[in-house]
């Protein structure tokens, strides 16, 4: 060691315990106080990671680079924090490694953060068709047996709970708490779930519970969007909202229809209301859109029409499955297609901007537009994200419903007292219900047959919707290789991946996933394939026993529980083992 190194560490011998370490990451020297950080001694020309687990090549970059993170070390029961400097240059640089003793420190934040409060709230989905469908003798029993079960589980808990309504509680719990209930995965919902009951559903909760807020108010505001979140993804689950991330647990259950369709009148007249109001409407989807969200679009026109008010569609590409129903639509010239380019010169504040089948800017065809208006409605029958449309003029919402079209259906019927619909816009909202029911096999109520009633009421053909279906031969043959080439898991999964890059790879992938849920013993298959942009497109479907919406949102996707999709990077063959190590 040459004199001036040998000047720094002697003024460097405190009593700290310190230790100087080499460019190759062996320890040079190790001062008497090191004993505190290690419970044996003789370090001397060990090796610095093997015995902290921390890169030497790490710490002497975050030094140069002027980048220091923070290092915690845990050791003899104790933790240190390590402050560095670096003495020399080049390959003869060395690096002093100081061990700050905080375990006080760090036990007290720990404790701190323990203790803080965190806000619980508590719904109970489907409260008053519950009493409804319960003989008047029984209708107390459901609900105190519900509420019985919540207040063990807040004893448990060792929280403070209170009554706000028959389906509603808030509970006041420390941040210790959320961890436990974490790891019993919410088990509340499977308790709450197994009520017998009267009704043709089972009891169900949604959960919002919010934590790290700086002050109450606002770990009370993480709490309400947390709940909001759960009821709009079709309760039956919790939702966790941190400051800076959101957690979903549970979401097993089919989402219960509402039989009463008071809310679709009061959405018809609001949305009629807004249309007269404005100069102008553009009516917008998703990107790439389908034939649920060019239905709903045509259907919003319509509506506008009636109103007297002029209306664009904003679509910027049309995909082979769009294409028939989209040329048939141009040729009748009775709509205004425009792009991102003309939807930008149009807008201004007096204009009505309409979202269907998607709630989420970053799906939306062109998402700035819902920034230079305050005028926006938004319609999706998708659970709710996190990133949905902030502060909507209107908003509805609704994942009972089997598409977007159904509730455009029931919105027109309240809307236009006489028949107003033509054939085509007809059999555009009746392809969209019948594309996203799998032909009426899945996710179908009672509203949903009744919407396609009125639809072949207003002069929908069936058979022309089923062409509207048609794939090429090239296609056809893409998926049946597909599901030839499948592979089925012993826990009842299918995955199977399309050659190529193909121009319908959305509708090939769900497609494919749709015909191998006709297999015995498949609960769940999920799909994946490139587009002609060389996007990984991947398709899930679930028979309801898999929540796959939960886990495409894990790689960035959403959807419904038996129906989700998602978009990524990678190739499809790392999709599909993305999505085998998530499940």
């Amino acid at each position: 060691m040459n004199e001036t190194l040998f000047e720094e560490l002697m003024s460097s011998y405190i009593l700290q315990p310190m230790c100087v370490i080499s460019r190759k990451g062996k320890i040079v020297f190790a001062n008497e106080h090191m004993d505190k950080v290690f419970a044996y001694a003789g370090i001397e020309d060990s090796d610095f990671f093997a015995l902290t687990g921390i890169k030497t090549a790490g710490l002497f970059e975050e030094i140069e680079t002027n980048n220091t993170q923070l290092h915690i070390l845990e050791r003899n029961e104790k933790q240190f924090k390590l402050a560095t400097k670096l003495v020399g240059e080049g390959e003869e640089a060395k690096l002093f490694v100081y061990f700050f003793d905080v375990t006080n420190y760090e036990s007290l934040k720990d404790r701190y953060n323990n203790e803080k409060i965190c806000v619980c709230k508590i719904n109970i989905d489907n409260y008053d068709e519950l009493i409804a469908s319960t003989s008047a003798n029984n209708q107390m029993s459901v609900p105190t047996e519900v509420d019985k079960l919540i207040r063990q589980w807040a004893e448990k808990m060792n929280g403070a709970i209170n009554k706000l309504s028959n389906s509603q509680y808030i509970m006041h719990i420390e941040n210790a708490q959320v961890d436990k209930i974490i790891e019993s995965r919410f088990d509340i919902l499977d308790t709450v779930r197994s009520i017998e009951t009267e009704a043709d559903f089972p009891v169900s909760l949604s959960i919002g519970i919010g934590t790290g807020g700086k002050t109450l108010k606002a770990t009370d505001e993480y709490a309400t969007a947390a709940l909001d979140l759960a009821l709009g993804r079709g309760g039956d689950q919790a939702v966790i909202k941190w400051v800076n991330k959101v957690e979903y647990y549970g979401g097993k259950m089919q989402t219960v229809e509402k039989g009463n369709k008071g809310k679709s009148r009061v959405v018809a007249h609001a949305l009629k209301q807004l249309i007269e109001q404005s100069k102008r409407v553009i009516i917008m989807g998703h990107v790439n859109p389908d034939m649920d969200c060019f239905g709903a679009a045509l259907g919003i026109h319509r509506l506008c029409v009636m109103c007297g008010r002029e209306s664009y569609i904003l679509i910027n590409e049309v995909n082979d499955t769009l294409d028939r129903i989209y040329r048939q639509a141009k040729e009748t010239q009775n709509y205004q297609f425009i792009n991102n380019k003309k939807a930008e010169s149009l807008i201004d504040k007096d204009t009505l901007v309409v979202l269907v089948d998607t709630h989420r800017p970053s799906y939306a065809e062109n998402g700035e537009l819902l920034t230079m208006t305050d005028k926006i409605v938004v319609i999706d029958h998708h659970r709710r994200a996190e990133d949905s449309v902030v502060n909507p003029t209107l908003s509805y919402i609704e994942s009972y419903a089997s598409s977007t079209c159904e509730l455009i259906s029931e919105i027109l019927q309240y809307a236009a007292p006489k028949k107003t619909l033509i054939k085509l816009e007809a059999e555009a909202l009746l392809g969209g219900i019948t594309i996203d029911t799998n032909r009426f096999a899945v996710k179908t109520g009672v509203r949903t047959f009744e919407a396609a009633a009125w639809l072949r009421r207003a002069g929908a053909d069936t058979t022309e919707v089923k062409r509207f279906f048609q794939t090429d031969l090239d296609s056809f043959k893409v998926r049946a290789k597909a599901i030839a080439a499948a592979e089925f898991m012993e826990n009842g999964i299918a995955v199977s991946v399309c050659e190529g890059c193909n121009e319908e790879a959305q509708v090939i992938n769900s497609q494919v996933a749709d015909e191998l849920l006709t297999i015995k013993g498949i609960k769940a298959s999920f799909v994946a394939g490139r587009n002609v942009r060389g996007e990984t497109v991947v398709s899930a479907r679930s028979l309801g026993e898999i929540n796959v919406q939960v886990i495409m949102e894990k790689l960035g996707g959403g959807g419904h529980l038996t129906t989700a999709g998602a978009q990524v990077s990678c190739t499809p063959e790392e999709a599909i083992e993305k999505i085998l190590e998530i499940i």
